[in-house]
């Protein structure tokens, strides 16, 4: 991927609603607090930070293994993240862990070793926000065996 700047443009709608543009022809998103500060009719800004975390770690995951001409699809990937105070007493994103799953057993997978060694070090947002926050990252194949 080359180098360039990211612009996301944000225009409160009401209250802490805000309407999301990523502009181009991606849909723009609303973007909401849950109550009882906002009215919960969009992601927060902490679950967009998870959805974020968790789809650059399934793409990189499916890159890794396309690059081996392997099929692992469809990934399922779920990620939570621990919201508490600070030592200061602030809210704060406290650790996350995401877990993907492959759609497939281990062994119709070739390189996966190898894959699941780096497929990590790829991933732009979760490598960026592992610096911050405590990130754990699980992965299991289709029959529920753990493979990382």
């Amino acid at each position: 991927m080359s180098e360039h700047a990211i612009q996301v443009r944000l225009q409160q709608r009401q209250d802490y609603q805000f309407d999301i543009d990523f502009g181009g022809q991606v849909p723009r998103l609303l973007g909401d607090e849950p109550v009882p500060l906002g009215s919960g009719l969009g992601p927060s800004p902490v679950q967009l930070l998870a959805a974020a975390v968790g789809n650059c770690l399934s793409d990189s995951l499916l890159f890794a293994l396309r690059k081996f001409k392997q099929a692992p699809e469809p990934i399922r990937c779920e990620v939570q993240a621990q919201v508490g105070r600070n030592p200061e007493g602030r809210m704060r994103v406290l650790d996350m862990q995401a877990t993907l799953t492959l759609g497939v057993e281990a062994a119709a997978l070739a390189h996966l070793d190898r894959v699941l060694g780096q497929f990590e070090a790829f991933c732009t947002v979760s490598q960026s926000v592992a610096q911050g926050i405590p990130l754990r990252v699980e992965v299991f194949d289709a029959l529920g065996v753990r493979l990382k």
